[in-house]
């Protein structure tokens, strides 16, 4: 006879999936910097993801963050966040947590969600919807997920992606006492206070159509909302003659609409891939500007290559210098990436980019162990000038080790 409750178990985990990690992370630094004289920085981070199948057409699924380092990246609160709009970490973040559901052509995804669109590597111009948290490296920033409802319609070689999000979530950006903001050498002796944020109101959205040919896909996109990269204001405050002058420094986001698109051409040795997008803004002293990235990709057995260019065009320069602004800071620079995997458990990763002024790479090598246990090292070697988007990093080179334990 069959137990009904043991049939009822069984029943129940076939509709539930969960995954996670532990990870500790342990950057090293050579040198100093003028605003950080750490050498060390460690990062433990604890991510648990599970979904459940109510229904042949619902799942529902989620994403966990628990975390904390030695270099209060990560604020000492216990405190649950859902929006990432806290200059640290949290301590305790809800990564995603949605309700997917697809009937027919249509599949709707409503709740925090991780949104990317693109096809390029390195830099992907018309990826609007994916904040990133630049709070400990500019050249290895992780994506934050975002509160939307997304809406694809699929048809044949043709798919329309749709998505509107109720309220803006900011790139994290470095703490300005710390080795990522990298301060011009007239700031010496000057004291920086941040300021907070002025976050806009209002939502966002934006819309994609994919097109898949013979031999060709290309799509074509639209967004409108605001910028998620600061523009800086700074008020001196004047202070009695013993103490260093303080400058506050809060983040505005101005409006931004875009138009871009892309294209894949898989040939006989090579795929071509091309990402564009024209950045325009209807907020006074805002810059407008394109962005541009051409590749080529080739697989060799075990190898990987990627290599292109990423370049910008400014058509209105902006009012204010202050800006923190990765994406153009990559721009008009030679990319590249190779990977190689060695066996099913050990894999060798290279990246890097070359600038004008300033040029950085990256060597990653990773090794499993057993089933569970995975580790990582890396080196990262940035050289430049101050004046160089790159460049004024090149006290930051580094090296990291990676323990994961996967459950």
């Amino acid at each position: 006879m069959i137990d009904a409750g043991a049939l009822l178990f069984v029943l129940l985990a076939q509709q539930f999936e969960q995954r996670g990690f532990i990870e500790n992370r342990a950057v090293v630094y050579p040198q100093t910097a003028p605003n950080d004289s750490g050498h060390l920085v460690d990062e433990l981070l604890l991510r648990e993801e599970a979904s459940y199948k109510f229904a042949p057409w619902l799942t529902v699924s989620g994403a966990f963050d628990a975390r904390t380092d030695s270099h209060r990246q990560t604020a000492r609160e216990w405190v649950l966040d859902a929006d990432d709009r806290s200059i640290q970490r949290p301590p305790f973040s809800v990564r995603r947590l949605s309700a997917t559901i697809h009937r027919g052509k249509v599949t709707a995804v409503i709740g925090r969600q991780l949104v990317r669109w693109g096809k390029t590597d390195i830099l992907n111009p018309t990826d609007r919807f994916a904040p990133k948290d630049y709070l400990s490296s500019v050249v290895d920033a992780d994506v934050l997920g975002v509160s939307a409802a997304r809406f694809t319609y699929e048809s044949g070689g043709d798919t329309i992606d749709l998505v509107w999000q109720p309220w803006f979530t900011p790139s994290r950006t470095p703490l300005l006492n710390q080795r990522w903001t990298a301060l011009p050498a007239e700031a010496a002796g000057v004291s920086l206070k941040d300021a907070g944020a002025r976050y806009p109101g209002g939502s966002q959205y934006g819309a994609r159509w994919n097109h898949i040919g013979s031999g060709y896909e290309y799509s074509l996109c639209f967004f409108d909302g605001y910028q998620n990269l600061p523009s800086f204001d700074a008020v001196f405050s004047p202070l009695p003659e013993a103490v260093a002058p303080l400058i506050n420094v809060s983040r505005t986001y101005p409006k931004l609409r875009l138009y871009g698109g892309d294209a894949a051409v898989p040939l006989r040795w090579l795929t071509v891939k091309g990402e564009a997008a024209y950045f325009t803004s209807s907020t006074p002293g805002a810059e407008e500007y394109a962005l541009y990235v051409i590749q080529l990709e080739r697989q060799v057995k075990e190898w990987s290559f990627v290599g292109g260019y990423a370049g910008s065009v400014v058509t209105r320069d902006a009012a204010s210098p202050l800006q923190f602004a990765p994406d153009r800071g990559f721009a008009k620079s030679f990319v590249g990436r190779a990977g190689l995997t060695i066996d099913a458990n050990r894999s060798l990763a290279i990246e890097t980019a070359v600038r004008a002024g300033g040029s950085f790479v990256r060597f990653e090598y990773s090794q499993l162990f057993g089933q569970h246990w995975r580790a990582t090292g890396g080196i990262a070697w940035i050289r430049g000038d101050m004046g160089d988007f790159i460049g004024q990093y090149r006290r930051n080179s580094y090296g990291s080790l990676a323990i994961r334990y996967s459950f």
